[in-house]
């Protein structure tokens, strides 16, 4: 298998005839089928794409934006080369993969506590995401602060699983390949398709419990659909809501609307409320990682009320990793 990846990476890929179809413009570019965008994806990732090609591609896939065909195309390429990770069958809970690529610009980043939280209850948790991000304090930054260090490798992170229930994982190790299509933002100065194909990763071999967050209404209804039409059903549950500055968490004021995606079908278990929470009474006193993690701990070793919106979120959360354990037996 390794011998004829290594083949593949050699050669080199003839991507101008997909350039030429989702390179018309909004108005002109054609989609590409879910075939065509695996092969495409899959070309990316192995560095058989030049990178003036590469630019190309994600320009024009930002300016026509994405079908539900294209990320389903382009996810199954990314999952296919990921080291997939599992879980001790003694479990009582499938896991919980919580992606964390915005982390704090103006409010406290959350993420941390929400991991903490599910771990204390049983539930194994996989953090993902960037270790740095100027302008922004991430999780990575939080959870070092609070003691947890990242886990570099697959076995690492599965020895965390079982010995504290949480885990932390860079992009970069999780998929080196990926995070270098994602940091062509660097270079070019936008996003591109991966921001949202790390968004929506399962990376365990059995079924999970994934959440996910949308910050703009077309991603909202572009993965609704895909989570509806195409998301492969063995692959567990998907929870979807807007994001807390970009974080799957839920905010501590406006309670946000919480989807469930399984088999198909969409329950909503939150709606959104129409009156602004007050805040609690303490939040962290600034957003710098050391503020957040003390104030983690001191929630976490009671001294602090867990703001309600997050308490119920890990509610409903720990009940249907719960579920989907049971339904996968």
């Amino acid at each position: 298998m390794k011998n004829t990846q290594d083949k593949l990476s050699a050669e080199v890929f003839q991507a101008a005839a997909y350039i030429k179809e989702i390179g018309r413009g909004k108005e002109g570019a054609r989609n590409l089928s879910r075939a065509d965008a695996y092969q495409l994806y899959t070309a990316m990732l192995d560095g058989r794409v030049s990178d003036l090609e590469m630019g190309a591609i994600l320009i024009a896939m930002r300016i026509k934006g994405e079908t539900i065909e294209e990320i389903a195309g382009f996810l199954e390429a990314a999952e296919n080369r990921l080291h997939n990770l599992q879980t001790p069958n003694t479990s009582q809970f499938a896991p919980i993969v919580i992606p964390s690529y915005n982390g704090a610009r103006k409010r406290p980043n959350l993420t941390p506590l929400l991991a903490l939280l599910l771990a204390r209850e049983g539930v194994p948790v996989l953090v993902h995401g960037l270790e740095h991000d100027v302008g922004r304090v991430t999780s990575a930054a939080i959870f070092s602060a609070i003691g947890i260090e990242p886990s570099f490798d697959v076995a690492h992170a599965e020895h965390q699983l079982n010995r504290m229930r949480l885990a932390f994982m860079p992009l970069q190790a999780l998929s080196p390949k990926m995070h270098r299509i994602l940091m062509m933002r660097k270079v070019l100065g936008l996003r591109n398709s991966t921001h949202t194909l790390v968004k929506i990763l399962q990376p365990f071999e059995q079924a999970a419990v994934r959440l996910t967050s949308y910050t703009h209404p077309e991603y909202q209804l572009m993965l609704d659909n895909y989570f509806r039409q195409l998301a492969p059903h063995h692959r567990g549950i998907a929870l979807m809501m807007r994001g807390t500055e970009g974080e799957t968490v839920a905010s501590t004021g406006r309670s946000q609307r919480i989807d469930k995606y399984y088999m198909g079908e969409c329950e909503t278990l939150e709606e959104t409320n129409s009156q602004l929470l007050s805040e609690p009474e303490s939040l962290p006193p600034d957003i710098t990682a050391d503020a957040t993690a003390t104030w983690i701990q001191n929630v976490l070793a009671g001294k602090h009320a867990i703001p309600v919106n997050i308490e119920r979120q890990v509610w409903h959360c720990v009940q249907l990793a719960k579920e989907l354990k049971i339904n996968s037996a």
